[in-house]
C-alpha cells in the first residue's frame, strides 16, 4: 500500500496518523512532538489545563519538532472554559483543533478567525454534514471502540460508511486502532487517516506515571467496562475499585466540593480529579480511560518504533 499523506485544510502529515489528545495530562507536549516528528499529528490534551499551561506546553512541543511538525489540541466541548481554551491555542497559532464530548458551534468562528483547521469527533453521519457545512476541515469518526467519551454504541465499521457517503472533507477514523493492520483496515474502508489512542497512552512519551503504564498491560479483555460519565456520557474504562463504586449510587464517591469545571455536571463523581489520580498513578481510586483493544498491547514502546511499525505495516500490504 502505498501511504497516503493526511491532509487537512493546508496542513498535510506524511503518516496518515492523529494521536488521540487523551486527557487528564497523559497527552502533553512531549508525547505530541514525538508523533509529529515522526510524520503524524500530535495532540496536546487541552482539558483541565489553564490558559498559561496549556500556552507552556504547546511552546514546548514547537520547541521538540524545530517548529517543523504539525501540533494540535484537543479539548472536551463538554468543559466550561472551551472556548478560552480554544483561543489561547488560536494565539499561540496551533495547527489544529480536536474537539469532542459534545458539539460546538462557537469553535468555528475562532478558527476562522486565527485561520486555525477545526476538526470536530463526531459519531453520526448527521453530525459530519453539520460540521461541514459549518467549516470543519475534516472530521474525526468516532465508533463505540474508543476509549473515554462515548458517542455511540456502533462500531466504527459501521459508521464510517454512512460518514463517508455523506461528506466531502477528509474523514478520519477513530476506534479500536492499535496496530498498523487495524490502520490499514480502516485506510481501506475509506478512511483518510486513522486517530490512535491507546496504542500511544501505553507508549514511553505518554505523561502517564510508570504504575498506570503498569496497569495497562496487565488489564484483560474481560475487564473492560463502560461507566456513566459525570459529562453525561458513557465512558470506557478499565474495571477498578473506582469504576466499580461508580456502578452503585450508593458507592459512587460524589464530590464534596466542585471547581465548575463542566458546563453540565451530574456531580456523580468529580471527572477531572478522578482521571488526575489515575495519571498520577493511583490505579485503585482513579480512573482509567481505555479503548477496546488496549488489553492486546503487551509492551509500553518509543513513539518512533510505534510508528516505524505501522509504516512498515502499511509498506507491506497491497
Amino acid at each position: 500500500m502505498k501511504i497516503p499523506a493526511l491532509k487537512i485544510g493546508k496542513l498535510e502529515a506524511r503518516m496518515p496518523i492523529i494521536q488521540g489528545g487523551m486527557a487528564i495530562r497523559l497527552s502533553t507536549s512531549r508525547l505530541a512532538a514525538a508523533v509529529a516528528n515522526e510524520g503524524g499529528i500530535g495532540l496536546i490534551a487541552a482539558s483541565g489545563m489553564g490558559h498559561d499551561e496549556l500556552r507552556t506546553e504547546i511552546r514546548m512541543a514547537r520547541e521538540l519538532t524545530n517548529h517543523k511538525g504539525i501540533i494540535g489540541i484537543n479539548c472536551m466541548v463538554a468543559a466550561r472554559d472551551f472556548n478560552g481554551l480554544v483561543e489561547t491555542a488560536c494565539e499561540e497559532k496551533i495547527d489544529l483543533v480536536v474537539a469532542g464530548a459534545g458539539f460546538s458551534r462557537d469553535m468555528f468562528a475562532i478558527g476562522k478567525k486565527y485561520g486555525v483547521e477545526i476538526v470536530p469527533i463526531v459519531s453520526t453521519a448527521k453530525l459530519a454534514a453539520l460540521a461541514e457545512k459549518l467549516g470543519a476541515s475534516a472530521i474525526v469518526v468516532e465508533g463505540t471502540e474508543a476509549g473515554g467519551h462515548l458517542g455511540t454504541q456502533k462500531s466504527i465499521k459501521e459508521i464510517l460508511p454512512e460518514v463517508l457517503a455523506t461528506v466531502k472533507i477528509p474523514v478520519i477514523a477513530a476506534g479500536g486502532a492499535i496496530c498498523g493492520e487495524d490502520v490499514a483496515e480502516l485506510l481501506k474502508l475509506g478512511a483518510s487517516g486513522v486517530q490512535m489512542g491507546s496504542r500511544f497512552a501505553a507508549s514511553e512519551e505518554s505523561n502517564g506515571a510508570p504504575a498506570l503504564k503498569e496497569f495497562y498491560l496487565k488489564m484483560k479483555q474481560e475487564d473492560i467496562v463502560q461507566i456513566d460519565s459525570p459529562v453525561g456520557y458513557k465512558g470506557r474504562a478499565i474495571l477498578n475499585p473506582f469504576a466499580q463504586a461508580t456502578f452503585n449510587d450508593d458507592t459512587c464517591p460524589r464530590p464534596t466540593n466542585c471547581d465548575l469545571c463542566l458546563k453540565k455536571c451530574t456531580h456523580r463523581f468529580c471527572i477531572i480529579r478522578a482521571l488526575t489520580r489515575a495519571q498520577q498513578g493511583d490505579v485503585e481510586t482513579g480512573l482509567v480511560f481505555t479503548g477496546a483493544n488496549m488489553w492486546k498491547i503487551k509492551s509500553i514502546l518509543p513513539v518512533k518504533d510505534i510508528m516505524a511499525e505501522i509504516k512498515e505495516t502499511l509498506e507491506k500490504i497491497d
